[in-house]
């Protein structure tokens, strides 16, 4: 069966960088679209990145600074995150699906990882 494990999250400094990883379990990634969203409280579970076929796809509010990219010998997905702002601030999963096209919303995924919690602060 598939499974996704997220890496630890943590605490950084506004400016600060951090990355996050996501072991792919029962299925080889080449073959799934693969995202990172996040949540932060009050707010809805919106999309960061996403390896979606032979493209990466990022929300405006991290292009520049956000670096997402699959490492096919781990199986795993990571996700760079530079110049980190306290917007930036939410619990983050990542997130698969069988390769198809369609908007990268929550809806559209089917295997998630725990969420893991980033928080920028001084």
């Amino acid at each position: 069966q598939v499974q996704l494990v997220a890496s630890e999250g943590g605490l950084v400094q506004p400016g600060g960088s951090l990355r996050l990883s996501c072991a792919v379990s029962g299925r080889i990634i080449s073959e799934f679209d693969i995202a990172w969203f996040r949540q932060a409280p009050g707010k809805e579970r919106e999309f960061v990145a996403g390896a979606i076929g032979w493209s990466r796809d990022y929300a405006d509010s991290v292009k520049g600074r956000f670096i997402i990219w699959r490492d096919n010998a781990d199986n795993t997905v990571y996700l760079r995150m530079n110049n980190m702002k306290s917007e930036d601030t939410a619990v983050y999963y990542c997130a698969a699906r069988e390769a198809q096209l369609g908007p990268s919303t929550p809806a559209n995924y089917d295997y998630w990882g725990q969420g893991t919690q980033v928080t920028v602060s001084a």
